[in-house]
């Protein structure tokens, strides 16, 4: 239908060269009237490419183009028009492209992102420098456009300088970090556990649970983690709640602590006591129900005793807080078998000699 209709529009634009004026306005009117019954058969009907083109062409040499409409409104020809210069431009642009360098691969462009988010002060010649040193071919100022995007750091990498700075730190002075989590009971009843972890070595010094914690009692816990022991521990992070009120600076000041507050809504910077508590959460606290307190105490002891003796961890190059050797297969016939932690949770796996 469509098609013998193009040719009926076609023949009476030719034949429309030998009309009158009037004979001409006669029949505009009566195709009008059959475009506008066709209109009501098929309300929306499917327009080929050619159909586009046509009106798009003649859009450009016709001024009143938009009173002849009556299938689209004259918004969806430019549209038809904006695709098609974007085609236009993008096969150009593919042309030159392929005469011009080539785009840089993908390797290459993640190597880029892992340089710059390694070394945030280095730019386009320094990341340009170390690619010719691992023979890659490509140019300083593709590295310098494709640093533009990129450039711009990721909420992540705060952390990472953070944490950078805290790890060369906590060697030199002895930096640890304290924090409250809540864990609820079967009957829907709080506790909170109170830990101090050591950042060099993620090492737990101490932790308690109570039902009703104040700063008195966190006092308390200072005074019987640290007076007793000999500890290398010189400066402690925590956070702005409340329960770390004036007399807990106070106690850390008299052990020869320095405390040192984060930002307001900053729990990043106190990251290593944040990532132990997800830790805790994924690794004991989502798999069993909490009676009580005395059943909460048991649970962490076992917990921090297999987190710290036999859990490996990235930042310790795979190995535990307390290190733990490496063990050799001595024979043949040695196997590998699995000493359940934590009440079968985790697992630690030694060779045992062959009977």
């Amino acid at each position: 239908m469509t098609f013998f209709l193009r040719i009926i529009v076609l023949m009476q634009s030719l034949r429309c060269l030998f009309y009158s004026w009037s004979e001409l306005l006669l029949e505009n009117a009566a195709l009008r009237q059959q475009l506008a019954a066709l209109k009501k058969e098929n309300p929306k009907p499917k327009l080929s490419r050619f159909d586009r083109i046509f009106w798009v062409l003649l859009s450009r040499l016709w001024n009143k183009w938009q009173d002849a409409l009556i299938f689209v409104e004259p918004e969806t020809v430019v549209n038809w028009h904006r695709k098609g210069f974007k085609l236009y431009w993008k096969l150009i642009s593919q042309r030159r492209r392929n005469k011009g360098r080539q785009p840089i691969d993908n390797k290459i462009k993640m190597l880029i992102r892992r340089m710059a988010n390694d070394n945030p002060g280095w730019g386009a010649p320094r990341i340009h420098g170390e690619l010719l040193k691992l023979g890659f071919d490509v140019g300083e100022r593709s590295v310098s456009r494709y640093l533009a995007k990129i450039r711009p750091e990721p909420p992540g990498n705060k952390l990472n300088k953070w944490m950078t700075f805290l790890s060369n730190q906590g060697k030199g002075i002895g930096i640890a970090a304290m924090d409250f989590f809540v864990v609820p009971t079967l009957f829907f009843k709080r506790l909170y556990c109170f830990f101090i972890i050591e950042h060099h070595r993620r090492m737990i010094l101490h932790f308690n649970v109570t039902s009703h914690p104040t700063a008195q009692w966190v006092c308390h816990q200072l005074q019987k983690a640290f007076s007793s022991l000999e500890r290398t521990t010189k400066c402690i992070i925590l956070d702005n709640d409340k329960i770390f009120a004036e007399c807990v600076t106070r106690t850390m000041e008299s052990l020869g602590i320095m405390p040192v507050r984060t930002s307001i809504r900053s729990p990043w910077q106190n990251g290593i006591a944040e990532r132990w508590i997800g830790s805790c959460r994924r690794e004991l606290l989502d798999y069993v129900i909490i009676l009580n307190q005395n059943h909460l105490y048991s649970l962490l002891s076992e917990y921090i005793e297999y987190y710290s003796q036999d859990r490996t961890h990235y930042h310790l190059d795979k190995d535990p807080p307390v290190s733990r050797p490496v063990q050799k297969k001595e024979s043949d016939n040695d196997k590998v078998i699995a000493l359940p932690r934590v009440g079968g949770l985790h697992h630690k796996y030694v060779w045992k000699k062959a009977a």
